[in-house]
Parts: C-alpha cells; structure tokens; sequence
C-alpha cells in the first residue's frame, strides 16, 4: 500500500464518522421535540387515596398511579384520542407502590381524555 492510499483512509473514515453522527443527530430531534397535546383526566377513585400523575411526551402519554391504601386495588382506564380509536387498559397496583400504563400515538392527536376508574381488588 502505498503512503498516500493510507494518507487518504483517515480523511475517508473521518467523513464517515461525521455523516454518522449528524444522521444520530437528525434521528434523535423528533424525539427532542414537547408535546403537543392537551391531556384531560377524569377520575373515579371510590374514596381510595389514589393519585393520578399524567406525563405527555411526544407519540405517547404515561399515567402513573399511586396507591397510597392498605389494599390492593384495580384502575381500569379510558383513552380517547380521536382520531385514534379508543383504547382501554388496566392497572393493578399493591399497596405503597406506583405502577403506570402506556398509551401510544397511532395517529397525530391534539387532545388525550383519560378516565381512570379504581377499586379495590376483590380477588387479593
């Protein structure tokens, strides 16, 4: 090989490296972008002390619920995004911890109405 096919490879490989990392760059702002979306929640917590903690992201939303009671309970919810169809999910989460539930966007939506409808579980 001769001296200048080596003194070419680094240029070639560094332009290479480059590339790849504005295309990690390009790839990684969509995700980088707030959400834009309203998320209203509505609720039925059948006197438990349950909290409900909603955190928008781009293309998803995750609602954490909180069981503060000394029994276990059962969160059924609600997910209407429209133009995306319903969605519908349950929860259930022991005493003293936090579990969440992921909703995904299958289509652009500008608002999120969740109900949230928790019991106790009557099976534990």
């Amino acid at each position: 090989m001769s001296s200048s096919e080596r003194d070419s490879r680094p240029s070639c490989t560094l332009r290479h490296v480059l590339l790849l990392a504005a295309a990690a760059v390009a790839c990684a702002a969509p995700s980088a972008r707030a959400q834009t979306y309203t998320v209203d929640v509505q609720s039925e917590l059948g006197g438990l002390p349950v909290e409900i903690d909603t955190v928008p992201m781009d293309g998803m939303l995750v609602v954490k619920i909180t069981n503060r009671a000394d029994v276990k309970v059962r969160c059924d919810l609600r997910y209407d995004a429209s133009p995306q169809p319903i969605g519908r999910s349950y929860v259930f989460v022991e005493p003293g911890k936090t579990e969440q539930d992921v909703f995904r966007a299958k289509r652009m939506w500008y608002q999120v109405a969740v109900e949230v409808k928790c019991k106790v579980d009557e099976k534990s």
